[in-house]
């Protein structure tokens, strides 16, 4: 295929080189990146339906649910559509504006999502913790001020990423070993001093996001303590059950993502290919796969679902 011109001594150009290593596999390996994307999509966009005509779905509860499927589409729509564009048709090059914005985009949707999970814990906390008072706690208009909270968290602390690169001069070689804008590849590019950029994002990942997932281990050991204090057995379980979902779908995303950018860091060892495919697989994975946990977990949002469904269907065939 052509590479359109683009060279990595263009002044203005990034070139995305895709996976090192399996060039040769590209259109292989775009065919499940592509299907994981194609059902993120439908299922977070079928949750976002069905909770927005459904009235009785109008909950603190499931307004956060929403918020991690507006999360989980903007990760991976930041992610995927480039990738394909480098496996399909060798589109590798982008400028150094458009990498930055989209590195910018993907960090501060990452960190708006790990606010949307500590929200999500905070909510469990209350909903077996303080039942009786959790309508006056966690109202929809609360939930809303905490997203906005968390949009202006994830802006302000992101936002020196790109400023901080902006101030970096490159080196000719201009070629990043990836599919997407990851900082740790970006700043790898420069040929002047990024020890500030290494600390900076190591102070994000860590600090940050280290004190989210404390906020989230607190309010599960608060759950854990007053599940232990229940004599019944089943209420046991239905309390285990409410907080299966939220713990899988944690799972999936602090761990991968902690994984990523300690090997970009440090993992001089481990093949590249290997991590950008993990990489790639930490934006595609949890968007296809937490409206499934949640759909399959949360027996009325499943309901609903399937109420919906048959009736497009039905309307279809009429």
């Amino acid at each position: 295929m052509a590479d359109f011109n683009l060279t990595p001594s263009d002044p203005s150009t990034f070139i995305l080189n895709g996976i090192p290593g399996l060039e040769a596999a590209h259109i292989w390996i775009s065919i499940p990146f592509s299907m994981f994307f194609a059902i993120g999509l439908l299922g977070n966009f079928m949750l976002l339906f069905v909770v927005g005509k459904e009235q009785t779905l109008h909950k603190p509860m499931y307004l956060l649910l929403c918020m991690l499927a507006l999360t989980d589409i903007a990760t991976s729509t930041s992610v995927v559509p480039k990738a394909l564009c480098i496996f399909w048709f060798n589109l590798k090059g982008i400028t150094v504006g458009g990498c930055l914005s989209q590195m910018f985009f993907l960090y501060a949707v990452s960190m708006m999502q790990s606010a949307v999970l500590v929200t999500m814990a905070f909510d469990r906390y209350v909903a077996i913790c303080n039942p009786l008072r959790y309508a006056t706690i966690l109202s929809n208009a609360r939930i809303a001020k905490l997203g906005v909270l968390g949009l202006i968290r994830a802006f302000l602390f992101i936002l020196p990423l790109p400023l901080l690169l902006t101030r970096q001069p490159f080196c000719a070689n201009r070629i990043i070993l990836h599919t997407h804008c990851m900082h740790m590849a970006v700043v790898k590019m420069s040929c002047g001093d990024v020890s500030v950029n290494r600390m900076y994002g190591l102070v994000i990942t860590f600090v940050v996001l280290g004190l989210d997932l404390m906020l989230i281990a607190l309010s599960y050991g608060l759950i854990l303590r007053a599940i232990l204090r229940i004599s019944s057995k089943k209420a046991h379980e239905k309390a285990f059950n409410t907080c299966t979902a939220h713990i899988c779908v944690m799972m999936m995303s602090y761990p991968p993502f902690f994984y990523s950018t300690l090997t970009h860091s440090f993992g001089q060892g481990i093949a590249p290919h290997i991590h950008i495919i993990l990489a790639n697989l930490y934006f595609l994975l949890p968007s296809m796969l937490n409206p499934i946990i949640y759909g399959v977990k949360n027996k009325e949002l499943f309901e609903k679902v399937v109420k919906c469904s048959s009736r497009l269907c039905f309307l279809r065939g009429h």
